[in-house]
């Protein structure tokens, strides 16, 4: 007898052995249908594989993440197969989901083109019409190494070749083709559904190792139905055209000099003004909420990432140089050394804490050059840095208080839609698993306690401490990883920084390193995404743009403009010989908040037209109710 719990804590017996299939089947027609796999005491399995003890299980479907992402991973057989049929002498290396989607790496002597996209997917439909039954196979390792030559699949039986002798190896057979993967996968190739599109090919480099052959890696997504792929693929237009660095380019804010400067952003004027109204705004905040500011040196001696451990972690990330008297000097990756050394400097007593310095610390990483892409990923970058200094009793307490304060500023910006993420130890760390224990408790009370909700990312702490992660969705959908709070009990060892207590003996103080924006640079790329570059009128750096219909009243557009200019707001003329729709169209197209239009009527009644950025709608005000109302629109959020 084999006992089978389900989620809702119902038991169901069956005589002997049963499988997913079986259980699908009993529970009803229409879950037998959707099913895809079989979650069995938290182990993904293929619903035929059978169920010999009792178990406790999930019938996973398309609507669950595992069910999509093996769906996807199907799919990527699925084209796999359809590229053999179709070319029978390109060899097939291996197919990983990832975001979103899936590639799969081949070896063929010509390249692939888009052209191509449409053949596949033509052969994929008809393969998923077929409805082959997906079924695994043990083979002997050894047979497996001599089946995958004897076809020509050298790639294959190569990885095969690096695991050891008497390995059972998973093959999965589709119709006549084969496959090496450890699974699982669907049921059927029907199961797969229609739901899927070819998006790029690349070039991608045999095991990642540029000595080895160039493949051709072809790019897809899958999803669970036509309607969520049409969404997908929405998405990606609408985000093609908010792209940061297109929108840059138009509203003329940055540009990059791949040549002299990789990764490094050389603002223009109006970017620039963005930069530091950003800056302004976290500086106030933070001044409201009790925290001090500190600039520490860009480089410093490389003995201080050694002792913090980021030189072992990262070193091949860090620019260093050695000067004249044999030291070597690093411009820093990050900024927590420095407030370290600040901390330090002269004795802290309990009645400091806690002490909270904030710092807007300019950092450089060397990241590959395949990696850097626009504002979103740089080599060298502002971070919004600040360091808590407190007890272990104060920790929750300004954990909460250092949350909320995030929180509060991404609403300010826009973002309501917020995720939060623990993420805990990972293998690779510094400091006693004791330690470990009580800063992810701390921060699990704090969230638990105040009843945020949450959800575990395991092992993908700081090597220092866990964090909790703030993940941004923007207004088409895509999620951005910005905001982190780490707690850390090890860099205050290892820098031997104490207070005193009230006892009058050395105490060492708990660290949060915690970051809002995480880089300047970065939240600014997808500000302007999520604002599809129409900024909020406080944060525009040209806000209002004053246009005369024809030159005879460019007296009254100047009178305008200064009064707006002695009110603090950013404001220019337009005084060219333009037709007057040619000028608000090109203000449009350069994403200012306002335009303001005056002519005859407007210059006799005291009054201004205006057309605000994304509206064909004009609105006429008395002048001095346009500038009280324009003045408290551009005052930041907090004010």
């Amino acid at each position: 007898m084999v006992a089978i719990k389900l989620p809702n804590g119902d038991v169901m017996k069956f005589n002997g052995e049963t499988s997913g299939f079986d259980i699908a089947s009993q529970i009803g027609a229409s879950l037998a249908k959707a099913a895809l796999a079989i979650n069995v005491n938290g182990k993904l399995q293929d619903l035929s594989t059978p169920i010999t003890k009792d178990a406790t299980i999930t019938i996973v479907t398309a609507k669950d993440k595992e069910g999509l992402d093996l769906l996807r991973h199907s799919a990527s057989h699925l084209m796999a197969h359809a590229v053999k049929e179709l070319w029978p002498d390109v060899q097939v290396t291996i197919g990983p989901v990832i975001e979103n989607g899936f590639y799969y790496d081949f070896s063929r002597r010509e390249p692939f083109t888009v052209e191509d996209f449409a053949k596949i997917e033509a052969k994929m439909h008809e393969l998923v019409k077929k409805d082959y039954s997906i079924v695994r196979e043990e083979w002997n390792r050894n047979e497996a190494v001599k089946y995958f030559k004897s076809i020509g699949e050298n790639y294959k039986a190569e990885i095969i070749s690096d695991l050891p002798e008497g390995e059972t190896i998973s093959l999965y057979r589709q119709g006549d083709w084969v496959d090496l993967c450890r699974g699982p996968h669907v049921p059927s190739t029907g199961k797969i559904g229609d739901a899927f599109k070819l998006m790029k090919v690349a070039g991608a480099y045999w095991r990642g190792d540029s000595n080895n052959e160039m493949l051709q890696r072809i790019y897809a997504t899958a999803w669970a139905n036509k309607k969520d792929l049409d969404a997908y693929l929405n998405m990606l237009e609408e985000a093609a055209k908010r792209d940061h660095r297109k929108l840059g380019r138009e509203m003329d804010l940055f540009h990059f000099e791949s040549e002299y400067a990789p990764g490094a952003v050389f603002w223009h004027d109006k970017g620039y003004k963005i930069y530091r109204k950003l800056i302004e705004y976290m500086r106030n905040r933070q001044e409201q909420n009790g925290y001090i500011e500190i600039d520490t040196p860009r480089v410093m001696d490389r003995v201080l990432w050694e002792t913090s451990g980021h030189w072992e972690k990262y070193g091949e990330h860090n620019y260093s140089g050695q000067t004249e008297d044999g030291k070597v000097f690093c411009i820093k990756p990050m900024n927590c050394p420095g407030g370290l050394l600040v901390f330090k400097q002269g004795i802290k007593s309990y009645r400091d804490l806690p002490l909270k310095m904030a710092e807007f610390g300019k950092v450089n990483r060397y990241e590959a050059s395949g990696a850097l892409m626009g504002l979103m990923r740089v080599r060298e970058f502002t971070q919004d840095d600040a360091h808590i200094f407190c007890t272990l009793d104060q920790l929750e307490d300004e954990s909460i208080k250092t949350l909320e304060l995030i929180l509060d500023i991404y609403k300010d910006f826009g973002f309501e839609d917020v995720k939060i993420y623990l993420s805990t130890r990972p293998e690779k760390r510094i400091g006693a698993d004791e330690v470990w224990d009580i800063s992810e408790k701390a921060l699990a009370n704090a969230l638990t306690n105040h009843g945020y909700k949450f959800e575990i990312n395991e092992g993908e702490g700081a090597f220092y401490g866990p964090k909790l992660e703030f993940i941004l969705k923007d207004a088409i959908g895509r999620e951005w990883q910005c905001g982190t709070v780490q707690v850390d009990m090890n860099l205050p060892e290892r820098f031997d920084i104490s207070y005193i207590g009230e006892d009058g003996e050395k105490h060492r103080p708990v660290m949060l390193h915690r970051a809002l924006f995480g880089s300047i640079e970065r939240f600014l790329g997808i500000l302007i995404e999520h604002h599809a570059g129409r900024l909020p009128l406080w944060l525009a750096p040209l806000q209002v743009v004053v246009a005369p219909i024809v030159s005879e009243f460019d007296g009254y557009a100047n009178e305008v403009a200064g009064l707006l200019r002695k009110s603090k707001i950013s404001v220019e003329t337009d005084l060219r010989n333009e037709k007057i729709n040619y000028k608000i169209r090109e203000h449009s197209l350069a994403k200012t908040p306002i335009i303001v239009v005056v002519g005859g009527k407007e210059k006799d009644s005291r009054t201004v037209t205006i057309r605000r950025i994304g509206s064909e709608k004009q609105e006429t005000f008395a002048l001095d109710d346009f500038l009280k109302m324009v003045t408290e629109e551009a005052k930041m959020p907090h004010a």
